[in-house]
């Protein structure tokens, strides 16, 4: 994998170092995992089969849903079980698999959350366009294109580790493999690896933030054209949009626009947008949408009968 290296595992130092404390967190992050994992399936297979959500924004809603189970499920599982485990390691190729579906999934889900930006922007400020521009092979473009993008930034990622040289030591003050951590291992200088990730992570970040950002602004002007009960609804739906975007961009900004020479890595800050946000989205839409809620509760009734 790289010019010199003595080193085929890594170990983790984890999130916590006592004991007691290991066996709370694994009591508490196995239910959040498994809500990420059944609240995202569940709005998938809701969005699937209920002929009231077919739309284009319940459509990028059930991807990002199936994104959202993709993202938690490259760091939760590992972690998780090795919450349990005095010793927690992973092989190198494992790392860098690691690394690679974390970024991919990331960044198809950051390019899907502007892409979802864009169609509540047509759909409030174009509405008499809005079915020609969000057609059904439009919106299939889109987010092939989001999982492209997050396809050809791994690679990029991937090409960056594979340039490391590793002969010592190998243990990650971290839970789970990422570059930054990675780089502290590495015999040579990376600097301008770190450049890189910066410029690969940091400026998609915060690039795609300023769309998402600007695209809201042209929203909420438009929205004082319509009537009070046009205003209550999309403001409604827009909101939780919001929500979501801060939830991840927050954490991501904050973690990925350091230059690396100052880059000091938060465990807490990872945890929360790679564990805990992914399990945000579908209380966040459920709560605030009345159409998700109502055709849950009919998926529900059907269930039953």
């Amino acid at each position: 994998m790289a010019t010199t290296n003595n080193v085929t595992e890594l170990i983790f130092t984890g999130l916590f170092q006592d004991p007691e404390v290991q066996r709370v967190c694994f009591a508490v992050f196995l239910p959040v995992y498994l809500a990420t994992v059944v609240g995202n399936g569940l709005i998938v297979l809701t969005v699937k089969v209920s002929q009231s959500l077919h739309s284009p924004m319940y459509f990028f809603l059930s991807y990002l849903s199936l994104v959202e189970i993709s993202y938690s499920s490259t760091v939760a599982p590992k972690f998780i079980a090795d919450l349990l485990s005095k010793v927690k390691t992973i092989s190198l190729e494992g790392c860098v698999a690691q690394i690679f579906f974390f970024h991919f999934f990331g960044v198809a889900e950051t390019f899907l959350l502007t892409v979802m930006a864009y169609d509540r922007y047509v759909a409030i400020c174009k509405p008499l366009h809005y079915t020609v521009i969000m057609s059904r092979a439009v919106c299939h473009r889109l987010v092939a294109g989001s999982w492209l993008g997050g396809f050809f930034h791994s690679m990029v990622q991937i090409i960056v580790t594979l340039q490391l040289s590793f002969c010592g030591p190998n243990v990650i003050d971290h839970y789970f493999c990422d570059l930054h951590p990675l780089f502290k291992l590495a015999c040579t200088d990376t600097s301008v690896e770190g450049l890189v990730v910066l410029a690969n992570s940091g400026l998609i970040s915060f690039l795609s933030f300023l769309i998402l950002v600007s695209s809201y602004i042209v929203i909420l002007v438009n929205l004082r054209n319509h009537s009070a009960e046009g205003r209550r609804k999309a403001l409604s739906t827009c909101a939780s949009h919001i929500t979501v975007v801060v939830l991840f961009f927050g954490p991501a900004i904050f973690l990925y626009m350091r230059p690396p020479s100052t880059f000091t890595e938060d465990k807490q800050v990872a945890m929360f947008y790679s564990v805990v946000t992914p399990m945000m989205n579908p209380i966040i839409y459920t709560l605030r949408n009345a159409e998700v809620k109502i055709a849950m509760r009919r998926l529900w009734g059907r269930k039953v009968k």
